[in-house]
């Protein structure tokens, strides 16, 4: 009887865990299709159109012919490329050792790390943004006064970061600056999160074998953190790419990304299918190569 009964209620409750898992399931993919596939259906129908007055009308591939024969539109995709990989990497240079000390810092100390990262986004970021400008002022702001002190220019000049002695802001340096300093918390926080759950026996046992700390470190610590150097990464890049507030207030007219080109199509050319043309291929460079390399992920992962 009692056995009935369990079966019973097995069989109840196996449906609807069933539906539950879908509707779970579900969710995010119906999100996804009403806040990012539908919306970029629309723009990708309104970039194949063609301006009729106020109106965007008919069937015209111009706006993409143009994208590929305009030396101002590449070269603006490969600065954006260009800016959103430099980024990239000088926050997986400072981010890479910040999350590792705060890996194996102690129980008690490891909250208020993980809280000063977050703390800036405490602060609204156009403001955090905005900061920068009297920063790096080389009369008022401390930065730029601190930079000119130790001749920094000296250094950034020749880079071509900067444009003249002294002259800091309006420059890629400021650019790089102002996109660094907003997105490291979005290597960091990752990146702490796989650190964090290393398993310390494998440096012992590395350890016991003859390896040095550096071995170890190269051979064991980053193949581990891997998935966290790729997610911190791609958290990095993609919105740098697309990136207008920090161009717009930091950057100087040799710093021209596709955001701003984007703005300019929409709102002061009021030439929409140029500007769905621009985001449509802005989310191809990031999306295809994304779907490219996660496919070869998962079937070296299956081998």
């Amino acid at each position: 009887m009692a056995a009935d009964l369990a079966g019973r209620a097995d069989r109840v409750k196996t449906p609807f865990a069933f539906k539950a898992r879908r509707a779970v399931i579900g969710l995010p993919y119906v999100w996804l299709l009403v806040f990012f596939l539908l919306p970029f259906v629309i723009v990708l129908r309104i970039s194949f159109a063609e301006m009729e007055g106020a109106r965007t009308a008919g069937f015209h591939l111009g706006s993409y012919a143009t994208l590929l024969s305009d030396e101002i539109y590449l070269s603006t995709y490969a600065q954006s490329l260009m800016y959103a990989g430099i980024t990239t990497l000088i926050c997986l240079a400072i981010g890479y050792p910040f999350a590792y000390f705060m890996a194996r810092a102690s129980a008690t100390a490891q909250p208020l790390l993980l809280m000063g990262v977050m703390l800036p986004f405490w602060t609204s970021f156009l403001l955090r943004v905005y900061a920068w400008k009297g920063l790096l002022d080389a009369e008022t702001g401390w930065v730029g006064r601190l930079l000119g002190h130790v001749h920094a220019d000296q250094l950034l000049l020749p880079l071509g970061l900067i444009s003249a002695p002294g002259q800091f802001m309006y420059t890629p340096f400021s650019l790089i600056l102002g996109m660094v300093y907003t997105y490291l918390p979005f290597m960091v926080l990752p990146l702490y999160g796989t650190l964090a759950k290393l398993d310390l026996r494998l440096l012992e046992a590395a350890q016991d074998l003859g390896a040095t700390p550096w071995q170890a470190f190269w051979r064991i610590t980053v193949p581990m953190s891997k998935a966290g150097i790729l997610a911190g990464s791609m958290l990095v890049f993609i919105p740098c790419v697309g990136e207008y507030v920090i161009p717009e207030l930091l950057g100087g007219p040799e710093t021209l990304m596709i955001g701003r080109v984007l703005w300019d199509e929409f709102f002061s050319n009021n030439d929409w299918p140029m500007a769905s043309s621009i985001a449509v291929t802005m989310v191809l460079l990031v999306i295809v190569p994304l779907a490219v390399f996660n496919d070869s992920q998962a079937k070296a992962a299956a081998r």
